[in-house]
Order: C-alpha cells, then structure tokens, then sequence
C-alpha cells in the first residue's frame, strides 16, 4: 500500500501556514501531504511582513519551476490543491501532465489584469478584498496569521501573463481537474472562475465546477475552510483518487 502525495500552493498575498488545517485533514485521511515553501518564505507570516526582501523579485516562471521540481520528485505524479496564484500553478503543471489530478480554489487568471498592490498589503484592503465575507474580528485575525506582501515582479507576471505559465486547456489526457470560487469573492470574482472553466470546453479530461454560496477568496482558511476542504476530499474519491493506493 502506498499514499498518494498531495502537493499545497499558496497563493500570492498568503503565508504557507494558510494550509495548515487541510494538510492536518488531509494527513488525517491517509494523503502524503506537502506544503513547500517559496524559495525565500521565512517560517511565519509576520517574518514575511517585517521583511518581505527575500521575496521581492519573485517571479511567476521562477516560482512555477520551483513547483515544477518539487513535483517531478516524486514517483508518481502528485494531487495538485492551489489557491488563489496557486490555482494558476496547479492548472498549468496538470495540463503538463505533471499531477494525477489538481484543484484550483479561487484560481486568479494571467493576462490583462491589475492586480491590487503589495507592499505594504494593508489590513483595510485585506478585509475589503480577501476576508469581505467574515466578520471584523476574524478577519484581523486571519490578517495577522496568514497575510505577508505579494512579490511585485509576480504580480507584474501575473499581470501580463508570463509564457512559462500558458495552461493546456485543450488536454483531453490529463487527468481530472476541479474548480472552485467563492460567490462572494472580490479580488477572483466567481464570474472569472466560471470563464476559467468554459476555457476548458475543448478538452474530453474531466473539468468540474463547485461554486460555495456566501465565501469569499478567503475560503481555503478563514473558518468555513472544512466544507470546502471535504467537498474536494469527496471529489477526489469520485474520481478514483483514493489517499492510499494498492500496489499492483
């Protein structure tokens, strides 16, 4: 019997420590979890926040390679769970056919887009933009967990839409895909998610969309993460993605 490894990307804006109560869940289940770092992440948000330096000239095609080689370190291809920038990495490296399945949650789209700011990430643009759907209290304190400054560089990538990110919505041999939004998500509106997944209309390769009613791009940590991280546990399950495999 063998895990099937489970590979967490973090989005801009976020902390890795955003997926701490999935990688506790999914660990519970029997996954092989993996919660990388970006190369130059300090250990806790506020680190980040009082010195963002290491990060700063971050770039999307330097931070999806640095996936690209966690993830080819396996000996199988891994689940791919990202949100937010992550949801873009996880798309592309499964149109590579470099994961068994992914899951992006509030995935932001490259190309012909402004991103809000970075540095420094306010705490009013965090409450208005990220965590809208929670309360004033819980939102300051998802803030002082979890939120640090975004690398410019990869917000211009992100912006413009860097080549090395291109995802291969016309796959048909990849493997399963899911999409998630948050119908109250502000800075990834749920209508963008919804584009996303029509991109995929050429591909036969299973493309689903989930859509959580009341949630906001928050959803992935602040405290209604559960019955988002549950329904991609069941979905995962659906599609034959079981978190320990026999060996043939």
């Amino acid at each position: 019997m063998k895990q099937t490894p489970v590979v967490f990307i973090h989005g801009a804006w976020f902390h890795r420590s955003s997926w701490e109560g999935w990688a506790e869940r999914f660990t519970a289940y029997g996954y092989a979890v993996c919660v990388p770092d970006w190369p130059g992440e300090a250990p806790t948000a506020d680190q980040v926040r009082r010195d963002p330096g290491p990060l700063r000239d971050l770039g999307l095609a330097a931070l999806t390679a640095h996936y690209e080689r966690i993830v080819r370190a396996f000996d199988n291809p891994p689940v791919l769970i990202g949100h937010s920038a992550g949801g873009l990495i996880a798309q592309h490296l499964l149109g590579a056919d470099l994961g068994s399945a992914a899951v992006a949650l509030a995935p932001l789209p490259a190309g012909s887009t402004r991103y809000p700011g970075c540095e420094p990430l306010s705490r009013a643009w965090f409450r208005h933009v990220v965590a809208n759907a929670v309360g004033e209290e819980e939102a300051t304190e998802l803030f002082d967990r979890y939120a640090v400054p975004a690398p410019l560089r990869l917000l211009t990538d992100l912006g413009r839409g860097a080549a090395d990110t291109v995802v291969d919505t016309a796959n048909s041999a990849r493997g399963p895909l899911l999409l998630v939004s948050g119908q109250e998500d502000r800075m990834v509106p749920d209508a963008v998610t919804r584009a996303v997944y029509k991109l995929y209309g050429d591909s036969s390769a299973v493309t689903d969309l989930k859509q959580f009613a009341d949630r906001g791009h928050s959803l992935v940590f602040d405290s209604g993460w559960r019955p988002v991280a549950d329904h991609v546990l069941a979905w995962l399950a659906a599609n034959g993605i079981e978190a320990v495999a026999a060996q043939g």
